[in-house]
């Protein structure tokens, strides 16, 4: 496969049909379960601790959201039965920065666990680099904003976090940094409603989780084939969106119409990104 290949990628996830395992919360376990079968492959939800790592060793990879913190045992069993398996581990920070707890159990992920890529906000990923309280809730703090003018801090902040874990860092924002902690890139494309929708983020991570398992070695190309599938689709949903005059409930059922009928054609055309 050549670099960046998001076309194939894409065609091996339908071919494929890969068992993602998601720990994921309450506010977004269903939408992350329809997008992952919107986009071919095949969600486990199993989150009690007595199971997580037998499941996760039969997963083609693990998700783990921090969104439930409270399942802090079934995420750490997870994430260590897929690291016995060879199986690759996503890491969704949500609200890091929020309380003490998340910072705590955020920390004992990332030292248990050897993840393959780590998805967040700017927010997140600066708490997790600094270990301390930013943004407010799950929404990254006005400060955060990645946008075009600050793309190279952008960049050095998910370096730094990729260097010290071996994760490729996805730094979501109006613009996408990738980093693997010696190359980085921006990713354009999406839309502002996307952020009118609850679990957008948390969907994005599920579908890296899609990505990783057909493309184990190279999750650096996973994580640009599912944000560029992500935002393309919340392209096409906002167009239809402002052509019938209908909000945002519409918007998430032609989002999700969208990640079931992208062709790989398609991704490969709406993929615009430039090196950093």
């Amino acid at each position: 496969m050549r670099e960046l290949d998001v076309a194939a990628a894409l065609r091996l996830v339908r071919e494929q049909a890969p068992l993602v395992h998601a720990v994921s919360n309450i506010v977004t376990v269903n939408d992350c379960a329809n997008v992952l079968l919107a986009a071919g492959a095949s969600p486990t939800m199993a989150h009690d601790p007595r199971e997580t790592a037998q499941v996760a060793a039969l997963a083609g990879a693990v998700v783990l959201n921090l969104g439930a913190v409270g399942e802090e045992t079934a995420m750490v069993n997870a994430g260590q039965g897929a690291n016995r398996a060879g199986r690759p581990v996503v890491f969704d920070p949500v609200g890091a920065g929020l309380s003490h707890l998340r910072r705590k159990v955020s920390a004992r992920l990332l030292s248990q666990v050897k993840f393959a890529v780590i998805r967040g906000n700017a927010s997140e990923i600066r708490a997790l680099v600094q270990d301390r309280a930013a943004g407010s809730g799950v929404d990254a703090s006005p400060a955060d904003r990645v946008g075009a003018d600050n793309l190279s801090r952008a960049a050095a902040l998910a370096g730094e976090l990729a260097g010290r874990t071996g994760a490729v860092v996805v730094l979501s924002g109006a613009v996408d940094v990738v980093s693997d902690g010696k190359r980085a890139l921006a990713l354009r494309g999406g839309c502002p409603a996307m952020a009118r929708i609850t679990g957008s983020g948390c969907m994005l991570s599920a579908l890296t989780g899609a990505f990783c398992a057909v493309l184990p070695g190279d999750p650096f190309t996973a994580a640009v084939a599912a944000a560029a599938c992500l935002g393309a689709c919340g392209v096409r949903a906002d167009k239809l969106g402002r052509a019938k005059g209908t909000g945002t409930a519409t918007f998430r059922t032609d989002f999700m119409d969208g990640v079931s009928l992208i062709t790989p054609e398609q991704l490969e055309e709406a993929l615009d990104y430039d090196w950093i």
